[in-house]
């Protein structure tokens, strides 16, 4: 029987990424259910749901941000992965603001979302994590999903974010969304606080910065 804290609600509209989604997470042992519209997922929600929830942002009606706000009314824990193939500035920063583990950005790598959903799960059957102190430093690091991680470190060196996208091979608006979820991970307010933790956690050397890092 499928524990139900396994279970990952899909909800987009578009027919062929629900079903490719479902079919991509079922592949692994989870289970799945399927939602066409952000409406007909929180009329079948329950105070006892558990799991984990892959939200699209733009929908007809009802859209995810909507989604997300409703959730928070009703008090619900469920983590949020927010995946939308318009993933503008300003929507990230709303969602993760609002709570959102992730943001990932349509047409998605396979086992990037594997990771996220399964970090959800995993973070999902914990207690409320409290703000951790100075001495926590590498729990906090450890917080971080693999894509993340990418980021973290350079981050921390000063390297921009057009430098960690030619790094990484990815876009610089991907590197920004990543830039602003690690800051938000680890508490940072400023880049210099990102490199005070990386040097406190002993992971690089105070001297090998660049300029922008200390400014």
């Amino acid at each position: 029987m499928t524990d139900s804290a396994t279970t990952v609600y899909v909800v987009d509209d578009d027919a062929g990424m629900l079903e490719s989604t479902q079919w991509l997470l079922e592949s692994v042992g989870l289970n799945v259910r399927a939602y066409a519209d952000g409406r007909q997922f929180l009329e079948a929600l329950t105070d006892t749901t558990s799991g984990c929830v892959i939200l699209d942002v733009r929908m007809p009606g009802l859209g995810g941000l909507n989604v997300q706000e409703e959730l928070q009314k009703r008090g619900s824990r469920l983590p949020i992965i927010f995946v939308s193939g318009h993933a503008d500035v300003p929507i990230v920063v709303r969602a993760f603001k609002s709570g959102a583990v992730d943001f990932i950005e349509k047409p998605f790598n396979e086992q990037l979302l594997l990771d996220s959903v399964q970090q959800a799960l995993q973070e999902h059957q914990q207690p409320e994590p409290q703000p951790p102190g100075n001495e926590d430093t590498e729990a906090l690091i450890a917080t971080l999903t693999r894509r993340e991680r990418d980021v973290f470190l350079p981050l921390a060196q000063g390297y921009t974010s057009r430098e960690i996208a030619e790094m990484l091979d990815v876009s610089i608006k991907t590197i920004d969304l990543y830039r602003s979820r690690v800051m938000k991970r680890l508490g940072a307010e400023r880049m210099p606080d990102v490199t005070g933790i990386a040097i406190a956690a002993g992971l690089m050397d105070p001297l090998d910065l660049r300029k922008s890092a200390v400014e």
